[in-house]
């Protein structure tokens, strides 16, 4: 199960709302399957691959991992947007994923979030299973 605040569901869902048409992406910043931040990054996708692939290049993969260690946190996984699409993992997904790693998909219909799906690969990179996504209120 993977925790996730409304707070922090709400910041992805700006983010992935502001990047429609175009896929939007980020960095799921926590511990022990909690979310605790994100890192809301630029898609480097080249422009007319952005509406249906993310890219997230490397001086920001380790922009994230400073981040982290700053918050005493660890990089748990990675959120991006499907636009006008179902929020399960594209065989493109499934090549670029890490199997530690929780992968919520995004549902983006006219540019509203719509729904939210969480998916962790297997260990033999075979396929991805679905995980529980409890959203919970900020803890104050």
């Amino acid at each position: 199960m993977l925790k996730i605040s409304n707070d922090l569901i709400s910041k992805i869902n700006a983010h992935l709302e502001a990047a429609y048409p175009d896929e939007g992406a980020g960095f799921l910043l926590g511990d022990e399957g909690e979310v605790k931040e994100i890192l809301a990054l630029p898609n480097a996708r080249e422009d007319e691959a952005r509406h249906n692939r993310f890219l997230i290049a490397a001086e920001d993969y380790m922009k994230a991992e400073v981040k982290a260690d700053s918050l005493t946190l660890s990089l748990i996984g990675v959120f991006h947007s499907h636009p006008d699409s179902p929020n399960v993992p594209s065989e493109y997904d499934r090549e670029w994923a890490q199997p530690f790693f929780s992968y919520i998909i995004t549902r983006v219909d006219d540019g509203k979030a719509v729904s939210h799906r969480s998916w962790r690969l297997t260990e033999d990179r075979s396929r991805y299973d679905e995980e529980e996504i409890f959203i919970h209120e900020k803890e104050k």
